[in-house]
């Protein structure tokens, strides 16, 4: 059952709080450990139920296509290589239906190793080492004795109620060899595999893409058949030979393929969980940045509408790390959206000069108008930050908002080295931005008598003579030349 992250509609969920009936995707829980399957709940603090990728993985009937190209990987390609071709050549006696054997043998492991690795997420074929190397080869004797045990049931079923019991027995056999495999494939068990409870508990979860599979099955089974069939009577035998093997072996591992799949896309339903593996290794919870579980639970409480927790978070946070410009830009936004000019009026030296570092004129207007309501009169104490939030707003052309902010600078600041850029901007406002050149000379010629040590006193008889003719205030022009 596919079910959405309850803070992010169209994210699949990953984790589920029993406790609180809620449903969380990975941007919720940044610090839970995939690996491990453990988390808590951000709600409740209680441990989660991890869903693996069941809420995002494609029907199987939607990759038709990636089905019948599975075997034509190069590691089950080259399994079916070698367990087709080479009993080939090999010798016309013992040694050679010994060999053929352990072939079949490595080949029928190969393909139970396929179910197991497409379950646990892995949408690429194992490795051709699978075949060949380690335990797992016993999977053939247990599949013998599945096959005995049902063919005994049947056998029972006749001797029991007569043909009429024989068939329903059969036809439960049949519809429920599938299900049969791929209990084998994960338990390897016989008793799992060829129990009827067990199997139509399985079918009954799976529900009705269940029988929808066996249909292709079924299919591909008649096509695997009428190929073979085809090769044998249009080929000669040394060719037909190998290529009906190839073309069994292939159908096989398409149909393994499907029935690991069915058992990876209803994993909830059947009580566990993988999740898709693209290669790329989980990073441990002590090399996760903790920020991120912040993060995440300032957009739960913000979703939930929980603004005054979310509020009191950010302040604890700037409390331990003042000038945490992530933090500052949050809270910000946060109190613009809530209007709340008193928060406003405590936090604004921060404020302002996290706008100011990004050049942000309009946000800049909108803090000092709010701060204007909350104390008229409001004026800035830092000089620095002043002419820094006055060169933005300049910028932005917000002209009489500069001439407001830097309104008696010298009265403020008498001897601070922003005064000269300060009225600078002032004269730059009033020419540039309000065509009052007068009042833009008088400026100019303040910062001329009171400035004489500053960098800028040497250009300001340029901005004067700039003035003088009307000119926008622009300062001396740029010159690449070298002097000698």
């Amino acid at each position: 059952m596919k079910h959405d992250c309850h803070y992010h509609p169209g994210d699949p969920a990953k984790w589920h709080c029993g406790e609180c009936q809620v449903h969380y995707c990975t941007r919720c829980m940044p610090d839970a450990d995939t690996r491990q399957r453990n988390a808590l709940c951000p709600g409740c603090n209680k441990a989660m139920r991890y869903l693996g990728a069941a809420t995002e993985v494609v029907p199987f009937w939607n990759r038709i296509g990636s089905f019948f190209r599975y075997p034509f990987h190069s590691d089950p390609l080259i399994v079916i290589a070698i367990c087709t071709l080479v009993p080939v050549i090999a010798p016309a006696n013992l040694i050679g239906i010994l060999i053929w054997l352990l072939l079949a043998l490595a080949l029928f492991k190969y393909t139970y190793a396929v179910i197991n690795h497409t379950a646990e997420g892995h949408l690429k074929p194992p490795s051709v080492s699978v075949a060949f190397t380690g335990s797992g080869f016993n999977i053939v004797i247990l599949q013998l004795l599945v096959f005995i045990l049902m063919g005994g049931l049947v056998g029972a079923a006749a001797m029991v109620g007569g043909p009429l019991l024989m068939m329903l027995a059969l036809a439960f056999v049949v519809l429920a060899l599938p299900a049969s495999i791929m209990v084998l494939a994960m338990e390897r068990s016989v008793g799992a595999a060829v129990n009827p409870m067990n199997l139509a508990l399985l079918i009954s979860r799976i529900g009705s893409p269940y029988f929808l599979l066996y249909g292709y099955l079924i299919l591909l089974t008649l096509a695997s058949g009428v190929a073979q069939d085809f090769a044998l009577n249009h080929f000669p035998f040394w060719l037909s030979q190998p290529l009906s093997g190839f073309l069994n072996s292939t159908f096989t591992l398409i149909l393994f393929n499907m029935l690991g799949y069915l058992l990876f896309q209803y994993q909830e339903e059947l009580g566990f969980a993988s999740d898709i593996q693209g290669g790329t290794a989980d990073v441990d919870m002590h090399q996760r940045d903790r920020s991120t579980r912040f993060d995440a639970d300032i957009d739960m409480n913000l979703k939930d509408g929980n603004y005054d927790r979310v509020q009191g978070m950010l302040k604890e946070a700037l409390k331990r790390n003042r000038d945490d410009a992530l933090r500052i830009g949050q809270l910000y936004q946060l109190l613009i959206a809530r209007n709340d000019a008193t928060e406003l009026y405590q936090y604004h030296p921060r404020i302002l000069g996290w706008l100011a570092d990004r050049n942000d004129g309009e946000g800049i207007a909108s803090v000092l108008g709010l701060l204007e309501q909350a104390e008229p009169g409001f004026k800035l104490d830092d000089p620095e930050l002043a002419v820094r939030c006055a060169r933005c707003l300049y910028l932005r052309g917000q002209f009489k908002q500069v001439l407001r902010l830097l309104q008696d600078f010298h009265k403020r600041f008498p001897d601070s080295e922003e005064l000269a850029p300060a009225y600078l901007l002032v004269a730059q406002a009033l020419a540039n931005g309000l065509n009052q050149w007068e009042k833009a000379t008088a400026f100019l010629t303040f910062i001329q008598k009171r400035c004489a040590s500053h960098p800028l006193h040497e250009q300001i008889p340029i901005f004067l003579d700039q003035a003088e003719k009307r000119e926008l205030l622009k300062g001396p022009k740029a010159s690449f030349v070298v002097q000698e």
